[in-house]
């Protein structure tokens, strides 16, 4: 059983108590299930290995939720949320993705109507038989249309963030095989895609046979669409395709570029090839008169440098700029693996984080961070005990009280933009904070204007040295809120702001053609965790950097590759 497995029966034990109306532990379940999803290891595993002390030792996780997970690893189901479902049967995890619709009100539409599916939902909306519900305004069932219609915008596609989280352990558990030499996804999951449709692996192996065997039988696939004696086409559980082939070294860098792409770079690669008397294919490159005349195949960067240019890094692969830039010496010095030197968003158990901030130090350390900032939620979220003047103080205080060897924690908050710009912190205590950061955590559907004129105004606080998460977008559940992304920038250049690249999974937000646009319009980012456990500290790395790159961020725009007295003195007011 995967780890999301795993998050998703905690998650919807969450809803059903949510439902309820029970206080606190839907809020547990909740961080439990955010944790385990984002364990790099299998749960599962550790479990087998380990028994209840692997699940007792995970931060966040207490006696009673490990007891259910336990009893999910060992009999495949959890009694108390098999019989919340016979006593609500309602698909509660489908329905509440929907915007607007949260688990009350799921009790209030079954009660009422009795709707249970997303297709029941759709027919009542619209036949208006929800608008005017208790809970529900006049115009409710055309906003739940709009929601339900964003929900399936995106077809058969995934988020690389979830499928990252699938393939990365089947390509970690290739390489162990003896009979494998060297294991790389290519596709747009290697150039960095913000969703993916399949998934390709490419294998150097002297054994293919036995490639093929391990391949088609793993447990994570459904289905074998075809089988040959050096490419397999497979389904995934998580609705995938995945496709693997077998290639001799020789021909692993053609091979490599070839399915890495994308279709349009590919086009001016054979292109170029041609025009230097070459033919380029999976195979290699060859003379266009001879092709038993191999110029180079083994590795990207000889293909590259027979066609007269740097290696260009996979991210930028689009058909984009790349080439020219390539040609003029001029591709972006990109931030990579150990570059970033601080995480400025992090929340911890003073909101609704999973570990304290002693906890969060120690793991940022041990990933080589040297400075971090604790930036919990400010008064507005009520819902997750959102700090007032009074508990950033007290929190301040604690932070200055810390002496942890190897690490600073910078005092700092994630506050929030009202519908008006105005900010949810005065300005006296927000002047004592090293690190504050606005963001947009409520009135999502604001017009243009509105937003745009709303979030300026905050900009221009001389307090707020960050924008985080800056459109508030939430893959599935939440499209980008509407901002002039141009006005924006320009706005973030005017005021010395920092726009942040934020690396959680399910948001991932700037996305790579605003980064890329901020960038020719001369602004600087942070990329950053929002961190709300140990595990996630890890997202900057794993996520954040590579959707700089596909954004053509250079790296000494991105603020958190300085040490920490050079980064604190490129805020404002410094």
């Amino acid at each position: 059983m995967t780890n999301d497995e795993i998050g998703l029966a905690l998650r919807e034990i969450a809803l059903f108590l949510d439902m309820r109306g029970v206080d606190f532990k839907p809020r547990a379940y909740e961080k439990a299930a955010h944790t385990l999803e984002a364990l790099e290891k299998p749960l599962d595993a550790a479990y087998r290995a380990h028994g209840i002390k692997a699940l007792n030792e995970i931060p966040g996780v207490g006696k009673s939720i490990a007891g259910k997970v336990a009893e999910l690893l060992d009999i495949g189901h959890i009694e108390e949320l098999e019989r919340m479902r016979e006593e609500t049967p309602v698909e509660i995890v489908a329905l509440t993705a929907v915007e607007g619709v949260g688990p009350r009100k799921v009790k209030t539409l079954y009660d009422a109507l009795g709707i249970r599916t997303l297709s029941d939902l759709r027919a009542a909306a619209e036949a208006g038989r929800i608008g005017g519900m208790p809970g529900f305004g006049k115009n409710s069932g055309e906003k739940i249309l709009k929601a339900i219609a964003f929900l399936e915008a995106s077809g058969g596609r995934q988020p690389i963030s979830h499928v990252l989280r699938y393939v990365r352990p089947i390509e970690a558990r290739l390489r162990e095989q003896p009979f494998a030499d060297q294991v790389v996804i290519a596709g747009s999951v290697r150039r960095f895609r913000e969703t993916i449709g399949d998934v390709d692996f490419l294998v150097i192996s002297s054994a293919p046979e036995q490639v093929m065997d391990y391949f088609t039988t793993m447990p994570e696939v459904t289905g074998v669409h075809a089988r040959g004696p050096t490419k397999a086409s497979v389904r995934l559980k998580n609705g995938i395709d995945a496709d693997l082939r077998v290639v001799p070294a020789e021909c692993f860098g053609a091979a490599l570029c070839y399915f890495t792409g994308s279709k349009y770079h590919n086009v001016v690669m054979r292109q170029m090839a041609i025009a230097r008397g070459y033919k380029l294919n999976e195979y290699g490159l060859f003379h266009k008169d001879d092709e038993s005349k191999c110029v180079a195949g083994r590795t990207e960067e000889e293909i590259f440098e027979a066609l007269g240019l740097p290696w260009i890094p996979p991210e930028l692969r689009e058909n984009n700029g790349e080439f020219e830039a390539a040609r003029e010496g001029c591709l972006p010095e990109l931030a990579g693996p150990g570059d970033l030197r601080g995480d400025l968003q992090i929340q911890t158990t003073w909101t609704d984080g999973a570990a304290s901030i002693e906890e969060m130090a120690l793991a940022a350390r041990a990933l080589g961070r040297e400075y971090i900032a604790i930036t919990d939620h400010t008064r507005d979220l009520s819902m997750v005990r959102g700090s007032d003047e009074a508990k950033l103080r007290e929190q301040t205080a604690a932070i200055k009280k810390l002496n942890i060897d190897g690490i600073r924690v910078l005092c700092g908050a994630e506050v929030n933009i009202r519908r008006d710009g105005s900010l949810d912190v005065d300005d006296e205590v927000l002047a004592e904070l090293d690190v504050v950061g606005a963001a947009i955590h409520h009135h999502f559907t604001l017009s243009r204007d509105e937003m745009t004129a709303r979030v300026i105004r905050a900009m221009e606080n001389p307090h707020v040295d960050i924008f985080f998460h800056p459109t508030a977008r939430k893959f599935g559940q939440r499209p980008p809120v509407d901002l002039d992304m141009d006005a924006i920038i320009a706005a973030a250049v005017r005021t010395g702001t920092i726009l942040e690249i934020d690396a959680q999974p399910d948001r991932l937000d700037l996305k790579d053609e605003h980064v890329r646009k901020a960038v020719e319009g001369g602004a600087y980012f942070t990329i950053d965790s929002d961190a709300h456990s140990v595990p996630d500290l890890a997202f900057p790395d794993t996520l954040g950097i590579p959707l700089s790159r596909r954004g053509w961020a250079p790296k000494d725009r991105v603020i958190n590759t300085l040490p920490a007295e050079e980064f604190l003195a490129r805020l404002k007011g410094r």
